[in-house]
């Protein structure tokens, strides 16, 4: 129920189009946006998860294609690209990030000492039209802190989560062009009337509990980030209204709740390699709930304590996490490489070869890499045989 819920288990089209990749964004919500680019960028492998090969073209039109996209730039899990229908349900979020809560303190610090500092900034924004950190008249130099931050750019950024700015578009290098969200946002998205934060809170709810089909409390208040309270106070509602069904799992240890809608599937077929930052993997203990797979990332881990890699997918290979892989896009190479490979307990290598095989070649050819290098057998523990080897 859980796969089928965030979309895993479809047949796969051989060319997905535009609307395919707008239907994953409408079944999720949201995806997150990560810098990280060892292999894609994070908001970038989700699609490729569910669909396999496809254009991310498709992705940028909906993210950024004038005033007719379908997602915007905001704080939903992280850093994440919404749909827009959700906009209007954020704003209290917004509203709150004036106020100095639920912000970076140092971005509250800012608001506190140079208000006119940032009046300035968004007069600027106003008058000259879309404008990255870079293009600021006086947005000052960066710095050791803050990401290197100039005052520039965290003027912007308390602009951005004040709902005050949003994102026009990205550049090459990622970095993010800011404008007005009137200049930017569908009409019918900024002329919607803003709810009561207690009936927007709801829908985040709902629409992480299409997403995730069944899970905990923690679990989708985890979605948007939502605090104890107010993720309580909306579950509270969603389960009066019948709108969310209290049940039990067995093994979990917490009450779960059930979207009414989820579709109960006889068996999920699917062979996918699963970004961490997916959905799927956002809530660590859940995964390790629903597939007895414990996962941390280890991009911040020092090499030689590394367990399993420094960007590690899994693969999953019907309901079940049958391994992961350490990978990374060698674009000067044009190779997928493939640095450390590891069965999960109970995973038969014949079984789990061809699919994934497959997968790694589709992903070295949606990546435009002109194929995939394995590791010599030496460089995993245990490891998969590389196809080589004989099995």
């Amino acid at each position: 129920m859980a796969l089928a819920a965030c979309g895993f288990g479809e047949r796969r089209a051989e060319q997905p189009g535009f609307r395919r990749v707008s239907r994953v964004t409408e079944r999720l919500g949201l995806v997150q946006i990560d810098s990280v680019n060892v292999l894609a960028r994070a908001h970038l492998v989700p699609f490729f998860s569910r669909l396999g090969p496809y254009d991310t073209a498709h992705l940028d039109r909906l993210a950024y294609g004038g005033k007719r996209r379908r997602l915007f730039e905001y704080w939903g899990h992280e850093a994440s690209l919404i749909r827009v229908e959700l906009q209007p349900h954020l704003r209290w979020r917004m509203e709150r990030a004036r106020a100095g809560q639920g912000i970076y303190r140092g971005l509250a610090k800012l608001r506190a000492e140079q208000p006119a500092f940032i009046d300035a900034v968004l007069d600027e924004v106003r008058r000259a039209g879309p404008l990255a950190a870079r293009d600021l008249a006086d947005g000052g130099r960066g710095r050791g802190s803050w990401w290197g931050w100039s005052e520039g750019k965290r003027a912007l950024e308390w602009l951005f989560w004040a709902g005050l700015l949003t994102t026009r578009t990205r550049r090459p290098g990622f970095d993010r062009v800011y404008d007005l969200p009137e200049r930017v946002l569908p009409p019918e998205i900024v002329a919607a009337p803003t709810p009561e934060p207690a009936e927007a809170q709801r829908e985040l709810l709902r629409t992480a509990a299409r997403a995730l089909g069944i899970a905990t409390e923690r679990d989708l208040r985890d979605y948007f980030r939502l605090t104890p309270e107010d993720g309580r106070t909306a579950l509270a509602g969603l389960v009066e209204a019948g709108e969310l069904m209290p049940v039990e799992v067995a093994g979990w240890s917490n009450p779960a709740y059930l979207d009414p809608n989820a579709r109960f599937p006889r068996r999920i077929k699917a062979a996918a390699l699963v970004s961490p930052f997916d959905p799927l993997m956002w809530e660590r203990s859940r995964a390790e709930r629903l597939f007895g797979f414990r996962y941390r990332i280890e991009i911040y881990t020092t090499a030689h304590k590394r367990e399993h890699g420094y960007y590690v997918l899994p693969f999953l290979l019907g309901d079940r996490i049958a391994a992961r892989l350490d990978l990374k896009a060698d674009r000067q190479a044009s190779r997928l490489l493939v640095l450390s490979q590891h069965l999960e307990p109970g995973t038969d290598p014949a079984e789990i070869r061809p699919p994934l095989e497959r997968e790694l070649g589709d992903m070295a050819r949606w990546l435009g890499l002109a194929g995939t290098d394995w590791p010599k057998p030496a460089l995993t523990r245990p490891a998969l045989a590389s196809p080589a080897q004989e099995l």
